[in-house]
């Protein structure tokens, strides 16, 4: 049976209901200085928020090392009425230290396959996803090194694996290293950040070969392509890629503009008026059910 893992613990995929599928609660990067997302407070009016919207879950993609708080998650989900998805996962080397990376040499599948199946060190919070992160228009060293133990971890348990493209690049290139070298389904694999290199022949080449594609903003730092997020959600949906994509806010910093309600509250009115309500129930309700359902291995 495909299940959702959340900080809860495993649930049939339709209780996640209107879903973020892309963002943080809390967020800390020392690449970020002064804009941490480090309140528990501030978490909570948020899912609040989202929750007085019509919103039923949100997946926080912060991986690793990043202050991602899984402790204070559950309680953070029931009090809110949320579900709350958690990542395993490593981001880009720029955002953490030369001494802190060569402690995890040698052992990275492993840590992942921990946190997806035994836990989060002692919170017991298992993550329902493995994010890592590509270069701008190139694999490095160290996504290459991060990909392979996310394909080893997602073989050795099931679970999607979520990739940063740095403004939107290099995907074909993420695909041929996942999907062909090391044989992630593609229908496991979530692209974000494509809406950022408004790429439509890209855009369609991925989705035709079955990624999820996330369409995450609004965000104050990519203004200059997010207003043309409702373009390239019709051109896909009307290609027939309608059943790849999702939606997310991806509010990675303090003064990163609104929250997940902003999803619902506004984006949602927007992309309705370019694409209709059937494409937009698609990405915030039915989408985001297949993308992060597993059968746990």
């Amino acid at each position: 049976m495909s299940l959702v893992r959340t900080v809860l613990g495993d649930v049939a995929p339709e209780r996640l209901g209107v879903c973020d599928a892309h963002d943080h609660l809390f967020l800390s990067t020392p690449r970020l200085p002064g804009e941490e997302l480090t309140g528990i407070a501030a978490a909570r009016d948020e899912l609040v928020a989202f929750r007085a919207h019509g919103g039923g879950s949100v997946v926080q993609w912060t991986p690793y090392g990043l202050g991602r708080r899984a402790a204070d998650l559950p309680a953070l989900s029931r009090e809110t009425g949320v579900q709350v998805v958690a990542a395993t996962g490593l981001h880009q080397a720029v955002h953490y230290g030369e001494e802190f990376l060569a402690g995890l040499r040698g052992g990275l599948a492993e840590l992942f396959v921990t946190e997806l199946t035994r836990g989060i060190g002692p919170s017991g919070v298992r993550a329902g996803l493995v994010k890592v992160a590509g270069g701008f228009h190139v694999l490095d060293a160290h996504a290459r090194w991060t990909m392979t133990a996310a394909a080893e971890a997602h073989h050795a348990t099931g679970a999607p694996v979520a990739v940063h493209l740095e403004l939107g690049t290099g995907a074909l290139d993420v695909l041929e290293l996942l999907c062909g070298e090391l044989g992630v389904p593609p229908q496991r694999v979530i692209l974000g950040h494509l809406n950022r290199s408004p790429d439509l022949v890209e855009q369609r080449r991925v989705a035709r070969a079955g990624c999820y594609l996330a369409f995450d903003g609004p965000s104050r730092a990519h203004h200059s392509t997010d207003w043309r997020m409702p373009d390239a959600v019709r051109a896909l949906a009307e290609a027939g890629f309608a059943d790849r994509l999702l939606l997310g806010g991806d509010r990675t910093t303090a003064s990163a503009g609104p929250g997940p309600a902003y999803l619902l509250r506004r984006v949602r009115e927007r992309l309705e008026s370019a694409v209709g309500e059937e494409v937009v129930r698609s990405m915030l309700i039915d989408n985001a059910a297949r993308a992060f359902a597993v059968d746990w291995r």
